[in-house]
């Protein structure tokens, strides 16, 4: 098993960087602990494509926060991926805020932000939304800013390397990591033995833990970082108020973050979130407690008094990669560990600068001595189109091609069985039941999967040969059945 890079971590930055190095005729392989992409923290955050006036001007949080911004609308035209430019505010009223706004605008003029402007009076800011506090009166309006659909991007961009020669290998734990005399690499993994040139630790939350197995444990390096996770918890609201508002409108940032957001979703819901919580349980903690969802709403009637919190379908907890000290990114290769690059520290606006990392990623590899020739049969992985969103004469055409379009499995986003079918067969297959949902959005609708669950889970069975206990929700051994209580009887 020996490849000229190995990606550790197939979150949005690992697949964006392995989907970049399958244009060129390198062995790569994209490894993860889980069994399938997009399980960690790419899957649960806001969605949000900041305009990039937010970070510090010079940093390559700035540079590849504008750069991705300009990226994700092209690319979701090509690999069709849920996105849409609506704008961005951030709003305020007090004369403190005012001046975090002027900064904020000075630092999107540095940054090379295009479009935005100040909005200095109240009617300004309810023209553009209405039903924001009548208290607000000053605002930042960015319209570069959108909102993404983040699994639907990361798995377009695993599923573009897959299909040009990029291996994934999932439930792939890296236990340790050793440099033979040839200055390779040898991974010791639960998937057993592999060797690279080249490692990219994008690791996300683990990506500290994964550079000291590099360093053999040593903590004195220079360039070691440390990640300590700040947690971001979240209401998703159904979709009978989507008009509510229009744009993604932001609280002014102060020292914990860019604050409470209330925001459309690409699906037509609504998010409000995340709090910033670095007092959690672990890496690991994505638990929803009551104190931090009591905090988000009554922060969050600040911005608009009438959320309809009541609507609430689903609560959901995602950690950032805070880096202790650090303000910026961590990229680039090791100074003591030649071949070894770092991803590290990818919080906000990581999502928005993930199509960027590609070709960043390209740069340090050649730099460091890597040949990179162009294949010339490179062809992007374009995601289906959903079936509830296609006209009423391509639904006939799809049910007339493949009788399956005809069957609804899930009834609240209205998904076919052909769709969930298709999802098992991708590139990167859906093997799990959340495996579909994110390829599919079965289950995300009002019902939570109350409704297509079950049936989800016979159509994984029959489909792809699996016995009941082998069919899991999300990770490997997250068992829906773990036994049989009766005979069936056929």
């Amino acid at each position: 098993m020996q490849y000229d890079v190995i990606i550790i971590g197939a979150g949005v930055t690992g697949s964006s960087i392995a989907m970049e190095l399958s244009k060129y005729d390198v062995a790569v392989a994209l490894i993860d602990k889980e069994n399938d992409v997009a399980m960690k923290t790419t899957k649960a955050n806001s969605g949000i494509s900041h305009a990039g006036f937010d970070p510090k001007p010079g940093t390559k949080m700035a540079r590849l926060n504008v750069l991705g911004n300009q990226m994700i609308d092209d690319l979701s035209k090509v690999l069709n991926f849920h996105y849409k430019r609506i704008g961005s505010l951030v709003i305020g009223h007090s004369e403190e805020e005012r001046k975090v706004i002027d900064e904020l605008y000075a630092r999107g003029t540095a940054n090379g932000v295009p479009e935005m402007r100040l909005l200095k009076t109240a009617e300004e800011v309810h023209e553009i939304e209405p039903n924001l506090s009548p208290e607000i009166d000053y605002a930042l309006y960015a319209p570069t800013a959108g909102i993404v659909a983040p699994w639907e991007m990361c798995i377009a961009f695993a599923n573009t390397a897959v299909k040009n020669g990029v291996t994934f290998i999932g439930d792939c734990e890296v236990k340790s990591i050793t440099r033979g005399d040839d200055a390779s690499f040898t991974l010791d993994t639960t998937q057993g033995e592999l060797k690279s040139k080249y490692i990219i630790n994008c690791a996300g939350t683990r990506a500290d833990e994964i550079y000291k197995k590099a360093l053999n444990g040593r903590t004195d390096a220079d360039d070691f970082f440390e990640i300590t996770p700040v947690k971001g918890e979240y209401y998703l609201l159904d979709k009978d108020r989507t008009e509510l508002v229009k744009t993604v409108v932001f609280q002014t940032p102060t020292s914990l973050g860019k604050g409470v957001l209330i925001s459309p979703t690409v699906h037509g819901n609504l998010i409000v979130g995340p709090d910033a919580n670095s007092d959690n349980e672990g890496k690991d903690d994505v638990s929803v407690t009551s104190d931090a969802l009591a905090y988000i709403r009554n922060t969050a009637v600040r911005s608009v008094p009438n959320i309809p919190f009541g609507t609430n379908i689903r609560n959901f907890a995602g950690m950032r990669a805070n880096v202790k000290g650090a303000d910026d990114f961590i990229i680039g290769e090791s100074p003591v560990i030649k071949g070894f690059i770092n991803f590290a520290g990818i919080k906000s606006p990581g999502l928005t600068c993930a199509p960027a990392f590609g070709p960043e990623a390209k740069k340090i590899l050649e730099e460091s001595g890597l040949e990179l020739h162009a294949k010339e049969n490179f062809e992007y992985y374009r995601l289906p189109d959903y079936f509830s969103s296609m006209t009423d004469e391509e639904k006939q055409q799809a049910i007339a091609s493949n009788p399956r379009y005809g069957r609804v499995i899930c009834r609240c986003e209205t998904v076919t069985e052909a769709e969930i079918i298709n999802a098992m067969h991708q590139p990167i297959p859906a093997r799990t039941i959340d495996g579909v949902k994110r390829r599919t959005n079965a289950g995300m609708g009002r019902c939570q999967g109350g409704f297509c669950e079950p049936k989800v889970f016979k159509l994984l069975m029959d489909e792809l040969g699996l016995k009941y206990d082998k069919v899991y929700l999300d990770k490997t051994g997250s068992n829906i059945c773990v036994s049989e209580t009766k005979e069936v009887q056929s």
